[in-house]
């Protein structure tokens, strides 16, 4: 159902999970509608910094040397079949790169919260919510925002700055983070910088258990409603 929310200044941080350049130069990892994507990004990222948001920016970067990974897909060289230290797409796409006062933070794994001292920092600091976006919505986008409910976080997952392989790949993975963000609440990037503003806005969260049953035909009128 949707409802108004606001989010109490100096309680929020930004999120910005692998806007990496493999995704729009690797034909192998390509989201579609990157761009759009990226200038979604970009309007979170200017309203976070009007508003004193702090930013987090993070980059997926795989090192075999240092990661026991049993089942990892590999290329002809040995190297990581994506996000290898090694490949220059693993940088941040430059129109979403962190300003000069703000960190890169490199994570080896899907989520950003799985491990490592992120978590505790945002809540020591007195950080409740999250707005998550970026890429890709059904794999780090799923981990990074399960975690973070799971640490007590309330996500505001904003479901135009995050993208995927496909629409159809994308929409799911929304829908089913929806169906289980508990605390939190689904957005587009105009209700979110209002929310980073400190407006109150109407959005979407989840009300009892798994609400939104959705199947082939109807995905993509419900994601349309969130």
């Amino acid at each position: 159902m949707k409802s108004p929310i606001s989010i109490k200044r100096g309680t929020v941080a930004a999120v910005f999970i692998d806007l990496q350049e493999e995704h729009r130069q690797d034909k192998r990892y390509l989201v579609e509608g990157f761009a759009g994507i990226l200038a979604n990004v970009q309007r979170l990222q200017e309203a976070a910094r009007a508003n004193h948001v702090p930013l987090q920016h993070w980059a997926y970067i795989v090192d075999l040397d240092k990661q026991d990974r049993p089942f990892h897909p590999l290329g002809a060289d040995g190297k990581s079949a994506f996000s290898d230290k090694s490949d220059p797409l693993t940088e941040i796409c430059h129109e979403v790169a962190p300003a000069k006062d703000e960190a890169l933070l490199v994570k080896a794994e899907a989520s950003a919260f799985r491990s490592g001292p992120a978590a505790d920092r945002l809540k020591a600091s007195g950080i409740e919510w999250l707005v998550v976006a970026g890429v890709w919505t059904e794999a780090c986008i799923d981990a990074t925002v399960k975690d973070a409910v799971a640490k007590g976080f309330r996500v505001l997952l904003v479901k135009d700055a995050c993208g995927s392989g496909s629409a159809a790949m994308h929409q799911t993975g929304i829908l089913n983070l929806a169906n289980r963000l508990y605390g939190g609440a689904v957005t587009d990037t105009d209700g979110a910088c209002r929310l980073l503003a400190g407006e109150t806005v109407t959005a979407w969260q989840v009300e009892g258990s798994v609400p939104l049953r959705f199947t082939f035909d109807n995905a993509a009128a419900l994601y349309a409603d969130l």
